[in-house]
């Protein structure tokens, strides 16, 4: 891939609704990819890698300001070690030669995930390339790595246990908010937009609080195979649902004249 497809266009800020503000992915089919062709798995999670930049770049294009990747689940621990040691030295090799394109493009990134149990090395690459990024603001990209959504929600609770134990809190005080606080995803909006490649119709355990009230895209295309045109069907797909969160379809179209009338208005 070269400088030029890498650029992203300039710090895109779309207000259209029918444009996600967060997406979140499960990029699910590398290994199946690389089988079809005779090839190990590990070629297809490095054809996987080509698809991340992709999506990243046309995800800036079109004003999206989260992107959210599921990149190694806590249960991909249980795969192979050949094929998880692979995995491992290809996260490195992402973090030390992509953070510059990165940087160049204005996108933060997060590594959002239990990451003691991947040792120094890879903690120390992901505090440098979380830093290079921190004041970046074009779009924030997160990798979810060594995440479980049940495992995020233990987490959370067990802070918040040990601040009512301590007496910061009291019990009576935490809610729904509270508890978003004290996820990974603290500070981002919940994705308006799931999508899963590979043909599976599950979440997976991926960002199960989050991912309460988004839309769910599933397309049997393979992660390596996820094209320009793929991501557009799914942003059509996605422009066409009624986000009702509990309202009656005439409030929604009530609320759209509203807001039409107040912008006309000004």
């Amino acid at each position: 891939m070269s400088p030029v497809e890498n650029k992203i266009s300039p710090c895109v800020k779309n207000p259209d609704p029918a444009i996600p503000r967060h997406i979140a992915v499960i990029m699910d089919g590398n290994g199946r990819w690389a089988k079809s062709r005779g090839q190990s798995r590990i070629m297809g999670h490095r054809k996987g890698a080509e698809s991340v930049r992709r999506i990243i770049r046309l995800s800036g294009d079109r004003g999206v300001e989260y992107l959210t990747l599921f990149a190694f689940s806590s249960e991909n621990w249980q795969r192979p070690p050949r094929e998880v040691k692979l995995l491992m030295e290809l996260f490195i090799s992402v973090l030390e030669k992509d953070i510059d394109i990165l940087v160049e493009n204005g996108v933060r990134l997060r590594i959002v995930g239990d990451l003691k149990r991947f040792g120094n090395r890879i903690c120390k690459l992901i505090k440098k390339a979380e830093l290079r990024t921190a004041s970046n603001s074009c779009m924030q990209l997160t990798i979810a790595a060594n995440y479980g959504g049940r495992w995020d929600i233990t987490q959370a609770c067990q802070q918040l246990a040990a601040k009512s134990s301590s007496g910061e809190i009291n019990p009576d005080e935490i809610n729904e908010e509270l508890l978003s606080r004290h996820l990974v995803t603290d500070g981002m909006p919940d994705p308006d937009l799931f999508i899963r490649t590979g043909g599976e119709k599950r979440i997976s355990n991926f960002l199960i609080w989050q991912l309460a009230y988004t839309e769910l895209y599933f397309t049997d295309v393979l992660w390596p195979d996820f094209s320009k045109q793929n991501f557009a069907d799914a942003l059509q797909w996605f422009a066409k649902r009624e986000r009702r969160f509990g309202k009656t379809s005439e409030q929604i179209l009530s609320q759209a004249l509203d807001n039409r009338h107040s912008e006309v208005s000004k």
